[in-house]
């Protein structure tokens, strides 16, 4: 059997489950999402265990958190949200909306959250009544496999249609290609290397994808830098640093400087000499780029440091160096998964804020950008110039994007990095952006139009300003 034909195999099941679903109103729809993410949250620590030995990457007990994150967090989420039927009503303007699933929804999944992306993308795919076939990273396909089969189970159980939720396990391009770009597939939902997810948007196919993260961190002189430094560290920590949305550069003005430096020797951070900096980017990233090095992503900061060669306290957390520049040169300027961290000390805000804007601009615009400060002058002045579909407020970063837990933003595991991402949005996706909204409108006559007559419109001497004013005359 060809590629193409197993494709077709896959697409064809997907579609009948397609046209079953589509026949589920919202209280059945709701209590499968509701019995699948119970079967994903019971099954959160052993699934987490069965990602952190097949990747090798972060820690389990930090993917359980994932997992609940992907479970129960994202179900609190899209719980009371309407997807089928009338979702809209407006009698006043005569439109009413009515939510119609997409049909067959292609999801890639990552290894750094592979497990909690999974339930996840299956919880958003279920609630809006679309069937998803699901394709995991080589290195995380048993525990991507045993996340779906939870989910299936607890989904079929619960009267959900045969094929509602399928799992690819030949990972051959080829095969990847064909389904991604098969006539019957309505969406690919693509998480993962910028690789695969440039090749979902050139498959002819809608495509809601996301892109790389360099996440800067602006600590002002008004914020509380005990705080800063230890929310900083509890998140880019947190499963080793797997998550887009980690802080990747701190930069500080020179005033500032020794305390943010005491404070991170406080919380165990390890201040890289230039010589044991130039030893972490030869192994940080490719050389010669900025790609980073896959075989120090989720790696424990003792790995990361017998790889470079060097040696540090035993109970050290952090990696920190000064690169004193930007670009290929200085290698830590740029995405590195891993519990390493760039330091920039500028003269003053001004240079401070145009670094920042250089840095995201270096790899990770639309993304996110985060700041701690007690001024909300300076809040608001970052926000306007970083170019990023988040900016998070004295919060964790990595918690932060995801959502949920320090904000009211969709919990999500694809983050929107909009234009500059080359995404279609800037939003944390969810539920609501895998339907189709079907508007019936009911006549309701613009009265503005009444004050246009014929004989001003087609008289030359009658200006744009005249008609506007006759257009709103009386409104």
């Amino acid at each position: 059997m060809d590629f193409n034909e197993m494709a077709n195999e896959f697409m064809d099941r997907a579609a009948m489950a397609a046209g079953i679903f589509n026949q589920l109103n919202q209280q059945e729809t709701d209590f499968i999402v509701e019995q699948v993410y119970k079967a994903g949250l019971n099954n959160r620590i052993s699934l987490a265990k069965m990602a952190a030995e097949e990747t090798k990457l972060g820690r389990w007990q930090d993917k359980v958190i994932k997992n609940v994150t992907g479970s129960l967090a994202v179900y609190d989420d899209i719980r009371q949200m309407k997807t089928v039927g009338v979702i809209k009503d407006d009698v006043a303007a005569g439109i009413t909306e009515i939510a119609q699933p997409l049909g067959p929804i292609f999801a890639i999944i990552p290894m750094t959250n592979p497990t909690s992306t999974t339930l996840f993308k299956i919880l958003i795919c279920l609630k809006t009544r679309n069937p998803i076939i699901i394709s995991s990273h080589r290195r995380a396909m048993t525990c991507v496999r045993k996340a779906a089969e939870i989910c299936y189970e607890a989904a079929l159980k619960a009267g959900a249609p045969d094929d509602c939720i399928q799992v690819i396990t030949d990972h051959s391009r080829d095969l990847t290609h064909a389904i991604m770009s098969h006539h019957k597939l309505a969406l690919i939902l693509a998480t993962g290397g910028t690789g695969l997810v440039s090749a979902a948007y050139s498959s002819g196919n809608p495509t809601i994808g996301v892109g790389p993260g360099n996440v800067p961190v602006y600590i002002d002189k008004s914020a509380d830098i005990a705080f800063a430094i230890q929310q900083i560290i509890k998140s880019k920590t947190f499963d080793n640093g797997t998550i887009c949305a980690s802080e990747q550069s701190i930069i500080i003005e020179e005033a500032i400087a020794e305390d943010i430096k005491k404070e991170m020797i406080r919380h165990k951070c390890y201040l890289l000499s230039e010589y044991e900096m130039k030893k972490v980017e030869k192994i940080a990233v490719v050389a010669g780029t900025l790609s980073m090095n896959p075989e120090i992503v989720g790696q424990p900061v003792q790995e990361i440091a017998r790889m470079a060669g060097i040696t540090i306290p035993e109970d050290t957390c952090l990696l920190v160096g000064q690169p004193g520049g930007i670009g290929p040169e200085h290698p830590l300027s740029g995405e590195i998964l891993a519990p390493v961290l760039a330091l920039y000390i500028c003269k003053n805000y001004n240079e401070a804020i145009n670094m920042c804007i250089d840095l995201n601009y270096l790899g990770g615009i639309g993304h996110t950008a985060a700041i701690y400060a007690n001024d909300e002058k300076r809040i608001m002045e970052y926000a306007e110039v970083m170019n990023a579909g988040r900016v998070v407020v004295n919060t964790p970063s990595s918690q932060g994007a995801v959502g949920g837990i320090y904000n009211t933003l969709n919990v999500s595991f694809t983050l929107g990095c909009g234009s500059g991402g080359k995404n279609i949005t800037t939003e944390n996706v969810s539920a609501q952006h895998l339907i189709n909204i079907k508007r019936v409108t009911r006549r309701r006559p613009n009265i503005k139009w009444q004050n246009l007559s014929n004989e001003m419109l087609f008289d030359e001497a009658v200006d744009a300003d005249t008609l506007y004013k006759e257009f709103h005359k009386n409104s």
